[in-house]
């Protein structure tokens, strides 16, 4: 059994329930200030579609990783329906028909384009997809006060995909001259390295070099660190996050030095 397809599959089914079946559609999303919960469920129902599209080279993606708001706010616009049962079916339809093309095997992997115009693996992306659904869920149940909980080995699968395109999303404005080298270990998972040069983002690089702060988070907390949903302080006073190395202090910041996304 693929563990990603089906912890991806299985995310989307949840999904589908939470949000398709909420019983207030206009209802706002705090934690995507502006769209409602019909809105977020129709952002995130249209997304297998787009990868689909994506890892088959079509579709359309922004050049941008800046652009994304405008680009979301487009989708959800001009949505095919906003019916929420439809749009839940539509969400599980085109997630089986994703899966199912990345399942295919070939001789080499399959790529496609993604937001920022970065060219990323597809079957990688499918941890960006979980994301959507596992972030998002989180943020309509949270409006609804309905359980949500998130499983620790959902995490790694979310960071592996994230990590393909995360160079694209370093915020010029945080990052512009930084020249640090982090590294992130997901408690009893994997570890991550992310390398600033002058501005300029490596994740995972061969040769480090010399760690300036180590993180070592609680995966849960970490996803959502990384997603913005929650600040550092409390994390880091309850011992979810702790950071060590020559420059501690850096890690408090790591989030800010990116796009939100």
């Amino acid at each position: 059994m693929d563990a990603v397809a089906e912890a991806v599959r299985t995310m989307a089914r949840r999904f589908a329930e939470l949000a398709g079946t909420a019983p207030d559609q206009e209802r706002e999303v705090a934690g995507t200030p502006e769209w409602s919960v019909g809105d977020v469920l129709g952002h995130v129902a249209m997304e297998p579609s787009r990868y689909y599209e994506l890892a088959l080279g079509r579709g359309d993606w922004p050049a941008r990783a800046a652009d994304l708001p405008a680009f979301n706010a487009e989708q959800i616009r001009t949505l095919p329906t906003r019916d929420p049962h439809k749009l839940a079916e539509k969400l599980l339809a085109d997630t089986d028909s994703f899966l199912d093309l990345i399942a295919e095997v070939g001789d080499e992997p399959r790529m496609m384009m993604f937001d920022g115009d970065q060219r990323i693996r597809a079957d990688v992306a499918r941890g960006t997809l979980l994301g959507e659904f596992v972030v998002h869920g989180y943020d309509i149940a949270t409006v609804l006060g309905e359980p949500w909980p998130i499983e620790p080995a959902h995490v790694p699968i979310i960071m592996d995909g994230l990590n393909q395109v995360v160079p694209g999303w370093v915020d010029p404005a945080q990052s512009d001259g930084h020249t640090a080298t982090y590294e992130l270990r997901l408690r009893g998972f994997s570890r991550y390295i992310y390398r600033f040069t002058d501005g300029v983002l490596t994740t995972n690089p061969p040769n480090p070099g010399r760690i300036d702060v180590h993180l070592s988070m609680e995966p849960v907390t970490a996803l959502l660190l990384n997603y913005r949903r929650i600040g550092p302080l409390r994390p880091t006073l309850t011992g979810k996050v702790g950071t060590w190395g020559r420059k501690p202090w850096l890690g408090l910041r790591f989030a800010d030095r990116f796009l939100p996304a």
